[in-house]
């Protein structure tokens, strides 16, 4: 495989071309148990009826670890947005559309939201009073089994020349309640600094699904205490402010 079209780089990993091959390659400390469960529920996913590039192997190139997949030529629907401002609304509209088509289906075998939720409270740098307050909150809400993306933004969204829709990374996907996925595709919105395309999706999702705002928004202290895990200094302000909002009953 050759590995000199970069398609996308992201922290510990690298994209590349090769034809018809998209190749994830992962730093050399990278959790292995990681990338194998990534490549895991990549497959799982792929027996579900939602449109996803098939996974060819997972191997290793140079001494990394790799993910190969089918590579899916179009653009994703954030450079559409950014290159159509005046056609955001369709995109926003197919974006939600296409998360609520997610939601439809199952997938048994992948693991629980809650559970993986669960573990990310226990190792924030909350204090026990606040992880307390999280764990509770977080058992107190519905359980579902519906596919949740876990990283739904329009950065994962592909859409061909004809104009079919594909999405990509499913290294966070669980099964759970739909409504938590959608307050971390809205926590994604804000933590990008695009507040009012946040309340946009927001507001489409809930009139699309026919769900109360106020349900999503009980998910967004949850959510926000996992994104904090992921240590990243210049989203820890705001994740902690998102964190202590407990009364929106």
């Amino acid at each position: 495989m050759k590995l000199d079209k970069v398609i996308a780089t992201r922290p510990n990993k690298t994209v590349y071309r090769d034809g018809d091959l998209a190749i994830k390659v992962f730093e050399r400390d990278y959790s292995k148990a990681d990338i194998l469960n990534e490549a895991l529920n990549h497959a799982r996913v792929e027996e579900t009826d939602i449109r996803i590039p098939k996974l060819i192997e997972v191997g290793m190139i140079d001494g990394k670890w790799a993910i190969v997949t089918d590579f899916i030529e179009g653009k994703t629907l954030a450079q559409l947005m950014e290159e159509n401002p005046g056609k955001k609304q369709e995109y926003l509209e197919m974006f939600v559309d296409l998360q609520l088509s997610i939601h439809r289906e199952k997938a048994p075998m992948l693991n629980k939201l809650k559970d993986k939720m669960n573990r990310k409270i226990s190792a924030t740098h909350f204090d026990a009073t606040t992880r307390y307050d999280l764990h509770m909150r977080l058992e107190s809400m519905p359980k579902h089994d519906k596919v949740c993306h876990g990283d739904f933004n329009p950065s994962n969204v592909i859409i061909t020349a004809d104009g079919t829709p594909y999405v990509i990374d499913w290294a966070h996907v669980t099964q759970g309640n739909a409504s938590a996925d959608a307050a971390r595709t809205y926590l994604l919105f804000w933590l990008s600094g695009d507040v009012k395309t946040a309340d946009e999706y927001l507001n489409l999702f809930c009139k699309r699904s026919d769900t109360p705002k106020q349900y999503v928004q009980k998910w967004l202290p949850i959510v926000a205490a996992s994104q904090s895990v992921k240590g990243k200094p210049e989203e820890k302000e705001l994740l902690s402010r998102w964190v202590q909002v407990v009364d929106y009953e």
